[in-house]
């Protein structure tokens, strides 16, 4: 029987823990992760029923907030990087 790999090398610079750059990766990126989560949310919501106004609504906005992420995120400056 063979072993799977769960962390294969070159997932990270020393292959046990996150390199400085790549926590502050994770970290500009959060309000995105945050959107995009609550976006899941509201769609797994209404899986079983039908979508009201209301819930066409909250789906509009949590659309918009994910859109607000990315833009912001992709409007910071990038850091460490060839300037």
């Amino acid at each position: 029987m063979s072993t799977i790999d769960l962390f294969p090398a070159g997932v990270t610079a020393d292959g046990v823990e996150p390199t400085a750059a790549e926590l502050d990766a994770i970290e500009r990126e959060a309000p995105v992760i945050a959107a995009e989560v609550d976006l899941l949310d509201v769609e797994i919501s209404l899986l079983d029923r039908p979508v009201s106004e209301l819930d066409a609504r909250r789906l509009r906005r949590a659309r918009r907030r994910v859109l607000a992420a990315r833009r912001a995120l992709a409007n910071l400056p990038v850091m460490g990087g060839a300037a």
